[in-house]
């Protein structure tokens, strides 16, 4: 079975989609913190390096940490309604 431009176009679209929704909560997260420790650094006029890269990768960390249930969930439903049966031809 061939697939039609269009549907090539929406999986692409959705996949793209669930995407952007997966790694928002880390993106954000991680533009949260490192805002917040550029301006904690602009304050107090400290210019360490690892100030900066310490506290955002323990952010993310976390932050994954406690949302792979939603990536995952994300990710499977995506494949069960979308990839699965475009394979098996439904």
């Amino acid at each position: 079975m061939l697939f039609s431009e269009g549907f090539v176009f929406d999986t692409l679209r959705e996949a793209l989609r669930v995407a952007v929704v997966i790694s928002a909560p880390v993106l954000i997260v991680a533009l949260l913190t490192g805002v917040s420790i550029g301006l904690f650094q602009a304050l107090t006029s400290i210019q360490e390096m690892t100030l900066t890269f310490v506290p955002k990768l323990m952010a993310m960390l976390a932050v994954f940490w406690m949302s792979m249930s939603f990536m995952t969930r994300n990710l499977t439903d995506f494949f069960h309604v979308v990839v699965i049966p475009a394979i098996a031809g439904g």
